[in-house]
């Protein structure tokens, strides 16, 4: 992977490293799949539900997000939607909802970086 790329990815809190390991090595399959994050709807959904309060729509996409996150290595947005996870499990939705401007900032490094860099 050329290092500037790289360095921006990193910089957005992506492990490029463990991501590459988890494709096999494969820059090609891991752009691919980096690209489809930015088409994925349920930042989308995840943002209606917390302006709406609705808690189950709220943690059944933090939920799914929090598992491409992993899958993908985004490890800052996994670990905050793993905390959002479980904050909603514990039926507090409103430290959930106040959750949201962080994930939505480091939300926005994650997509900003794969548009500058995989597109």
């Amino acid at each position: 992977m050329e290092t500037s790329k790289k360095e921006a990815l990193v910089a957005a809190g992506i492990n490029c490293d463990a991501a590459l390991e988890r494709f096999m090595g494969s820059e090609a399959m891991l752009n691919r799949f980096l690209k489809k994050f930015l088409a994925d709807e349920n930042y989308g959904k995840l943002t209606e539900a917390a302006e709406s309060g609705a808690a189950g729509d709220m943690l059944a996409a933090s939920h799914t997000l929090k598992g491409i996150c992993g899958n993908l290595a985004f490890e800052t947005l996994f670990d905050l939607f793993t905390r959002q996870v479980q904050t909603l499990r514990d039926g507090d939705t409103q430290a959930a909802v106040d959750m949201m401007p962080e994930i939505s900032e480091e939300y926005g490094k994650v997509t900003e970086a794969i548009r500058a860099n995989c597109e």
